[in-house]
């Protein structure tokens, strides 16, 4: 199901803009980038908060830095296309911490996660001790990231 979406007028793109650059920024630095009031940055951003434009706040780690020095994507292929398995397949999902993303596609490969490990080897427990076994999945291809030139990027308001 799709939510409608939501109109934005030029100050509020400004902001979401800004606060995709740095989240830390008070309501008199968002003010004075949009030439408002600190009072009337702060109450555009409770509303955008309470929209459900803005879903939260986090610190973008540096992986690396962390230990994990393999990213990959792995594309599964699942057995059947039931609730069951799907469900049965969501719950393993959010049980590895090491998948930070996952998506459902179309086309051949019914999901595509994406991966941080501390090397190689854990990203090969992962497939074949992990995921391989697990009765819902039918194949698994995994691709290694040699580089990530373009980091992630903010989205475009």
């Amino acid at each position: 199901m799709q939510e409608s979406r939501t109109i934005l007028d030029e100050t509020d793109s400004r902001l979401l803009a800004a606060l995709q650059r740095n989240a830390h920024l008070t309501a008199q630095e968002l003010g004075e980038a949009l030439n408002l009031s600190p009072s009337q940055a702060g109450r555009r951003r409770q509303r955008l908060e309470a929209e459900g434009l803005i879903r939260g706040y986090a610190a973008r780690l540096d992986p690396v830095r962390l230990g994990l020095t393999v990213q990959a994507f792995i594309q599964i292929q699942m057995r059947g296309h039931g609730a069951d398995h799907a469900q049965a397949f969501a719950r393993l999902i959010a049980t590895r911490p090491e998948i930070t993303s996952a998506w459902t596609l179309t086309g051949e490969a019914d999901y595509l996660l994406r991966v941080y490990c501390a090397g190689l080897a854990a990203l090969n427990d992962l497939i074949q001790h992990v995921l391989l076994p697990h009765p819902s999945v039918a194949r698994v291809q995994s691709q290694i990231v040699l580089d990530q030139f373009k980091p992630d990027a903010p989205l475009p308001t």
